[in-house]
């Protein structure tokens, strides 16, 4: 059976953000992941996690401003000292979670640099970047995320990401892999799946279109995971939807699997 983990950026809602953990274990998840740690100190987080039993499967690097729209800093050239600070203080709350996978985003290159040079920047700063987690055993993952929903996202196919991994050629640097945002670009998640797996270090779902619950919309879930599941992956499967209503009004897919 694979994995769960309720992405409490997304799930819970209804609570504040550090009640969504006792949330998520009452809901029956075992693990959680989110997108930003960073305004709560870790201590306070780790406390949730240990408190409600919870493991803490990923997330993310910082990724600058967020909500100037900025979303990563990896392929932008001149960034180079705070997307290293972002890494060290990602890999600081890492190590007080017990976190041992990262999501880098890699960013919206700038109309001033050119396909070339935002390709040349996130290739030193991964591979800076995952010298730094490998020496404290955490892998860090690339993402390919959907230009609908992130116009301009330096990554947008799953085996794009797959090549920057073999470019850059550090053993900890893994796809997390995006059914939802798979199926926005170039769908074949099962197959995709299959050939990309021995890079794959986490999976997440939810429905198309809409980014709703995994039993709405065109994809099925209840074949897909358990293709996912008979391939022997053993990672988490993060839960990264956006509730039609209450979080809990929508759970009914997650025991029908």
């Amino acid at each position: 059976m694979v994995k769960l983990a309720a992405n409490l950026s997304l799930l819970f809602t209804e609570h504040a953000f550090l009640d969504r953990f006792e949330a998520a274990a009452n809901a029956g998840f075992k693990a959680v992941e989110f997108l930003f740690p960073y305004d709560y100190p870790p201590a306070l987080i780790q406390e949730r996690l240990e408190r409600f039993g919870l493991q803490q499967a990923l997330f993310n690097a910082p990724p600058g401003d967020w909500d100037g729209g900025e979303r990563g800093l990896a392929c932008i050239p001149g960034r180079e000292e705070e997307f290293a600070a972002g890494i060290t203080e990602a890999l600081r709350y890492a190590h007080i979670l017990g976190n041992r996978r990262i999501h880098v985003m890699a960013g919206i290159a700038p109309a001033t640099a050119s396909p070339a040079q935002a390709r040349a920047c996130y290739i030193r700063n991964l591979r800076a970047a995952a010298q730094a987690a490998n020496a404290e055993g955490i892998s860090l993952m690339i993402e390919a995320i959907n230009n609908v929903d992130m116009p301009g996202y330096f990554i947008n196919y799953q085996e794009d990401a797959a090549e920057l991994i073999d470019a850059i050629g550090e053993p900890n640097l893994r796809v997390q892999f995006d059914c939802y945002h798979c199926q926005m670009m170039q769908g074949d998640i099962v197959a995709t799946f299959h050939r990309l797996q021995p890079y794959i270090d986490h999976v997440q779902i939810a429905g198309v279109p809409g980014r709703h619950e995994p039993d709405s919309g065109e994809l099925n879930y209840a074949f897909i995971l358990a293709e996912i599941d008979k391939s022997g992956y053993n990672g988490f499967v993060g839960c990264e939807y956006q509730p039609k209503t209450t979080t809990l009004a929508g759970l009914g897919w997650k025991d029908r699997l």
